[in-house]
């Protein structure tokens, strides 16, 4: 990530230390990350826009480990700078964008920190619901995709988001395991991953610290649906941030497609309102090809985006990538979407019976027609 240590904010409000730590020193270093991600149309041709921008291929990730396994992106997304961001605080961001192929960019911010748990807290929950990121990330990713127009495949008219927060403590003074940190400061830990300055009850923290991993005796991971909260160095952090990256935005492809979906069923059931008459169900035919065009499409692209990243041999990160994507509700999403494919697949099939139908009943009508014609004239006496 992007650094700036003239831009570091130093929390240093120390007269307000509660009573969940006596044992450890508060004190702590790191970076607070916001990724706002923007659906912004079927898909990015990469190499192209690598000709637009001269920009980079992101790197894979590092490992946690010096096993022969890693995780791969398929296609690395391509990463250009951005100005940094100055707050309304006086707060500095740093920052960068990302253009995944399966048409999501993402805007990464930073805001490097020094200080005490207490601040860390109220910051965190003044930037989840008080801070328009969304806002500030929109009007830097429209001026980036103005000059990345020719890239662009299907480009929509309306963008779905997603943000997420990011809390990457580096350093803790005393150096606390991950067992120590949880039972130290896991009601701290809670409140920052939920946004909240109020202390949160005991069945909400253990909900929450539930959704904790840890590779090393001294990191750890707690993720939720809207943050997560890293302890751990540099590197270390660097492969669960990506995949936080990434669980989010296959989030907004399966909204993207969920969304779609419904419009399409809709759109289908309005054509059987049109009526059952004999002109109805031939234009079923042109129905039932558009769906099942859009069935296809719809199967490719979320392919596209759930195979994006492959784990080879990491356990480890399959298994961070795997309570990233439940947490944020990955397997929701995609449930709904599969749902909705296998509704309109039955659509699709019912239509083409209706119109089978409809067609057999013709061609045995025009031969009923014809035999009676030759009928008529062989009564007369009369040759066809």
């Amino acid at each position: 990530m992007i650094r700036d240590s003239e831009s570091s904010l130093t929390i240093a409000d120390t007269s307000e230390k509660t009573n969940t730590a006596p044992s450890v020193d508060a004190s702590l270093h790191g970076s607070v990350l916001v990724l706002i991600q923007f659906d912004v149309c079927e898909e990015i041709r990469l190499d192209k826009l690598r000709e637009i921008f001269g920009a980079r291929t992101l790197e894979q990730p590092s490992l946690k480990h010096p096993a022969p396994g890693y995780v791969r992106y398929q296609r690395p997304p391509v990463v250009e700078p951005i100005d940094a961001l100055v707050l309304e605080s006086g707060e500095r961001l740093e920052g960068q964008i990302k253009f995944y192929d399966y048409g999501v960019v993402s805007v990464v911010l930073e805001l490097p920190f020094s200080g005490d748990w207490d601040t860390l807290v109220r910051l965190g929950s003044r930037w989840v619901w008080d801070v328009d990121f969304a806002g500030h990330a929109s009007r830097i990713a429209h001026q980036k995709l103005e000059r990345a127009t020719p890239a662009l495949v299907k480009p929509y008219p309306d963008w779905l988001s997603e943000d997420y927060f990011i809390f990457h403590v580096r350093e803790i003074s005393g150096c606390p395991s991950a067992n120590e940190l949880v039972s130290s400061h896991g009601a701290r830990i809670a409140q920052i991953v939920r946004g909240e300055t109020a202390q949160l009850s005991e069945g909400e923290q253990n909900e929450i610290l539930q959704s904790r991993i840890s590779y090393y005796p001294n990191d750890l991971t707690v993720i939720s649906w809207n943050a997560a909260f890293l302890y751990d160095s540099e590197t270390g952090a660097e492969t669960a941030i990506q995949l936080l990256e990434y669980a989010n935005s296959q989030l907004l492809e399966f909204r993207h497609y969920d969304e779609f979906l419904t419009r399409e069923l809709e759109s289908v059931y309005a054509s059987f309102d049109e009526g059952t008459g004999m002109l109805a169900r031939w234009r079923l035919a042109r129905a039932a090809t558009k769906l099942h065009t859009v069935l296809l499409d719809v199967n490719e692209l979320t392919e596209h985006a759930d195979n994006a990243i492959k784990f080879l041999s990491d356990m480890f990160s399959a298994r961070l990538y795997k309570l990233a994507a439940s947490k944020v509700g990955v397997p929701d999403y995609k449930d709904l979407v599969t749902q909705k494919v296998q509704t309109a697949e039955e659509l699709y099939r019912f239509m083409v019976d209706q119109f089978n139908q409809s067609r057999a009943f013709v061609l045995e009508l025009m031969v009923v027609i014809i035999l009676i014609i030759e009928l008529v004239y062989f009564f007369r006496g009369k040759p066809i």
